[in-house]
């Protein structure tokens, strides 16, 4: 019950991080049209946060999305060996075994970029450019991690995606 209730409050605030980042944006973006056309000026910042923030936004979106199952799946074969529970079970534990790789992957090649970026500074803004594989990193980390406790609980694959194809 507790664990719901974190996982909750999580997706709560993540969610809200990524409405907050939308908004941003779309502020930043709308100020600078506006400024540049009407006005033949425009604020340098605007596209370095934004493009900032949408690397942000994406990336949480990505994590947020994986223990609700709403990344894309391929089911045609998994739901066709689901009345073949040892070959299903089977499946179930390669795949997640697939996702704890290509995370490990992604996480150690964002990790180098982090390091590689901790040298350097945005242009306009002066962040550090550490900031912007952060997110990569952060995201594979958190997939590969609930990955991991599917595959210790022994949680089924999500096949619910077939009602969504057109």
């Amino acid at each position: 019950m507790k664990a719901s209730k974190t996982l909750l409050r999580a997706q709560g605030l993540t969610h809200a991080a990524m409405a907050v980042a939308l908004g941003v944006m779309a502020l930043a973006v709308f100020v600078n049209v506006v400024l540049r056309y009407g006005f033949g000026s425009g604020i340098a910042a605007s596209e370095e946060l934004s493009r900032l923030l949408f690397v942000w936004m994406v990336f949480l979106g990505a994590a947020a999305a994986y223990p609700a199952g709403e990344h894309m799946a391929f089911t045609s074969l998994a739901s066709a060996l689901q009345s073949r529970p040892k070959i299903f079970s089977a499946l179930t534990v390669l795949i997640r075994l697939l996702v704890m790789a290509a995370c490990a992957m992604l996480a150690w090649g964002a990790w180098q970029q982090v390091v590689v970026g901790f040298g350097s500074h945005s242009v306009v803004l002066g962040y550090s450019t550490a900031l912007l594989p952060l997110p990569a990193f952060l995201c594979s980390m958190a997939m590969g991690l609930m990955a991991l406790i599917e595959l210790v609980r022994g949680t089924p694959l999500n096949l619910g995606h077939s009602a969504e194809v057109e």
